[in-house]
C-alpha cells in the first residue's frame, strides 16, 4: 500500500492546531500575520526591532521599501503553508510559526515564520513551538522537519544550533533540521580544538569530530566512533561542525588545495564549501547595502574576492573531458586543483 505524505502532513497540521502552545491563524487575522512575519524580517535583515502590532501603514510601506523583494507581500502566496500563533502561559499571542503543506527533503515537515516578540523571549516558547511540529511530524511517521536562516541572521543560527539542531545544507541560505534518525549533538572546547559530541544511551557523549589549527589552516580529524557512525550522521556532521567553526571565526580552509575545490561542496558536505557560500552571501549582503557584521574570516589567497570556481564545461567543439572522480571521501587527502576558470525563513531570538 503506497503511503501519501500529503495525508500524513494534513494530520500532522491538525495536530497542531489541536495543541496547547498554538493557535491556528483564523478569519481575518491574516493581516496581523503579516505584520508580525514583517516584524521578524526586519529584525533579521536591518537589525531594528518594531512593535507589529503598532505599526502604521506609512512605516509598513518604509521597511518594506528598505527590504526589497524579501519585504514583498503574496496575495495568496499563503495558500501553500498554514500559519500558527504561539502562545504564553495565559494564551496571550507571543509570537508565529507556520508549516509548509507539502513535505522538503526526505519528506519532512517545512518550518517558517518562526518569530517570537522580544518581550516574550527567554521562556522557551520558541523551543516548545518546535517540539510541538516535531512531535506532531514523528507521531505522523514523518521524519522530522527543516527550516531555513539566513547566515547574517546570527541570533537565529546560534539559536538553532543550541537546540541540537543538524546543519543539512547551504545552498540558498543556512538548512537546519531536526530528524529521529539525528542523536542529540553539542559541541566542547578542549585544548584549543572544537569537538563534536553525539549522545549515545551507553556511553554519555561520544566524540566524533575534533576540528584545530595548523597555522592560519584548519585541521580537520575523525575518530574511530565517526567512522562507526550511520550514514545520516555521517552526511550532517562535518557541516555541523563547519557551522560551529564559522561562528567561532575559525579556518573552515585545509590549504589551497582544499580552498581550489570548495565548489564541490557548494551545497553542502565539507567545511570548504560553507567558506565558499559565507564568502557568496556575505557579499550579496554588501551589494544591497547593508552592513555585514560576522565572526567569519574570509580566505585570503589572491584576494578577498577570488572565490574559487568549477571547470568551465567544454563548447561543442571542444573534445570530450574524462569522466570526473567525484568528491574525495571524508578524511581523504585533497584532491588536486582544477584549472580555475577565464525564502521565507525561520527565525527566532528565543534563546
Amino acid at each position: 500500500m503506497r503511503r501519501s505524505w500529503g495525508a500524513a502532513v494534513e494530520r500532522a497540521q491538525d495536530r497542531l492546531a489541536a495543541g496547547p502552545r498554538l493557535r491556528a491563524v483564523g478569519p481575518g487575522e491574516e493581516r496581523r500575520f503579516a505584520l508580525w512575519d514583517l516584524a521578524s524580517l526586519v529584525e533579521g535583515e536591518l537589525g531594528a526591532r518594531v512593535d507589529p502590532d503598532g505599526l502604521a501603514p506609512a512605516a509598513e510601506r518604509g521597511w518594506r521599501e528598505r527590504l526589497g523583494e524579501s519585504g514583498r507581500e503574496w496575495p495568496g502566496g499563503e495558500l501553500y503553508r498554514r500559519r500558527y500563533w504561539i502562545q504564553d502561559e495565559a494564551g496571550a499571542v507571543a509570537g508565529t510559526v507556520a508549516v509548509d503543506n507539502w513535505t522538503k527533503g526526505p519528506s519532512q515537515l517545512a518550518v517558517s515564520s518562526l518569530y517570537v516578540t522580544p518581550a516574550a523571549r527567554g521562556r522557551g516558547l520558541a523551543a516548545a513551538a518546535l517540539d510541538e511540529v516535531y512531535a506532531a511530524a514523528t507521531a505522523e511517521g514523518l521524519p522530522g522537519f527543516r527550516l531555513e536562516a539566513h547566515w547574517s541572521w546570527q541570533p537565529a543560527v546560534r539559536y538553532y544550533l543550541r537546540r541540537g539542531l543538524w546543519v543539512v545544507g547551504w545552498k540558498r541560505s543556512l538548512s537546519f533540521a531536526r530528524m529521529p534518525q539525528l542523536p542529540l549533538h553539542r559541541v566542547r572546547e578542549e585544548d584549543g580544538r572544537l569537538l563534536l559530541l553525539v549522545a549515545d544511551r551507553l556511553r554519555g557523549w561520544v566524540p566524533i569530530l575534533a576540528a584545530g589549527q595548523e597555522g592560519r589552516w584548519l585541521r580537520l580529524d575523525e575518530t574511530a566512533d565517526y567512522r562507526g557512525c550511520d550514514g545520516w550522521v555521517h552526511e550532517y556532521a562535518r557541516s555541523t561542525l563547519a557551522l560551529c567553526l564559522a561562528l567561532a571565526g575559525r579556518p573552515l580552509v585545509r590549504g589551497p588545495q582544499w580552498w581550489a575545490e570548495a565548489w564541490r561542496w557548494a551545497e553542502a558536505g565539507e567545511p570548504e564549501g560553507l567558506a565558499y557560500r559565507i564568502e557568496e552571501f556575505e557579499r550579496t549582503v554588501r551589494a544591497a547595502g547593508r552592513p555585514v557584521v560576522s565572526p567569519y574570516r574570509p580566505v585570503a589567497l589572491q584576494g578577498p574576492s577570488a572565490l574559487p570556481e568549477p571547470p568551465a564545461l567544454p563548447g561543442p567543439s571542444a573534445p570530450p573531458e574524462p569522466a570526473s572522480a567525484g568528491c574525495p571521501p571524508p578524511g581523504s587527502p585533497p584532491p588536486e586543483p582544477a584549472p580555475p576558470a577565464s525564502p521565507q525563513l525561520a527565525d527566532s531570538g528565543d534563546g
